[in-house]
């Protein structure tokens, strides 16, 4: 009769190989993606350990941010993980957000696109819809406001400038910054982005709040439509 596989607990590594071990005495930058998700997991299998769970996560997503963007139902399907576990680590990616942006300020000032990735690249690069967004900003160019205007294939003759402009209105806007992601991760701007961005600064300057921007992003890059001239 064959042998039965053995099977590891992280508690049967040697003190040093485990994850929570390891971060406290060398701190959380010297421990390998596998070995943070393992702590965030908490607990592995009958099969796997929690650090080759973690691995085996990885190397069905992919990357770490297809981990971070993905939907809850997304991650409970890999083998292991289930809805808690991805809800452990969904809730671990939205606190890193939410700590980005506190660093950030509440209100901060949006001076030029880098601070527009900076608040929504996060966010948008990985979607596989299009998404529109409207900041909205006061007489200092602070971040008052963020409304999402639309999802999924971009049409420009349903994207209505009351759309984009009804809660810059209510909340007393001075200007806006359009901002909508390119799910194919290249950002070059198309015909339709050009046709929705000047029909937006035409309303915007009967409304009178400025349009200052439309920023589309990519996959770790960015077009500006005001420095391409186009506003």
């Amino acid at each position: 009769m064959p042998e039965s596989p053995v099977r590891y607990t992280i508690k049967e590594l040697p003190e040093d190989e485990r994850p929570r071990e390891r971060l406290v005495q060398y701190g959380a930058t010297a421990l390998s993606n596998a070995e943070l998700l393992a702590i965030l997991l908490r607990t592995g299998t009958p099969e796997m350990t929690a650090v080759q769970l973690a691995q085996h996560l990885l190397n069905t997503m992919g990357k770490l941010r297809h981990i971070a963007t993905a939907k809850p139902a997304e991650l409970a399907r890999v083998k292991g993980i289930g809805l808690a576990k991805a809800a452990q680590l969904l809730a671990a990616v939205e606190l890193g957000r939410r700590i980005a942006l506190e660093e950030m300020g509440d209100q901060p000032t949006i001076s030029r696109p880098d601070d527009v990735y900076a608040i929504l690249g996060a966010s948008l690069r990985d979607e596989k819809q299009e998404h529109v967004v409207v900041l909205l900003l006061n007489t200092k160019n602070r971040l008052i406001g963020q409304v999402d205007v639309t999802k999924g294939t971009l049409d420009t003759s349903l994207l209505h400038p009351r759309e984009v402009f009804r809660e810059a209105i209510r909340q007393s806007a001075s200007s806006i910054i359009l901002v909508h992601n390119h799910p194919s991760g290249d950002p070059t701007p198309s015909s339709d982005d050009i046709i929705m961005t000047r029909r937006i600064h035409e309303a915007g300057q009967v409304v009178g709040i400025e349009l200052l921007d439309h920023v589309v992003l990519g996959d770790r890059r960015w077009v500006s439509l005001k420095a391409q001239g186009i506003l």
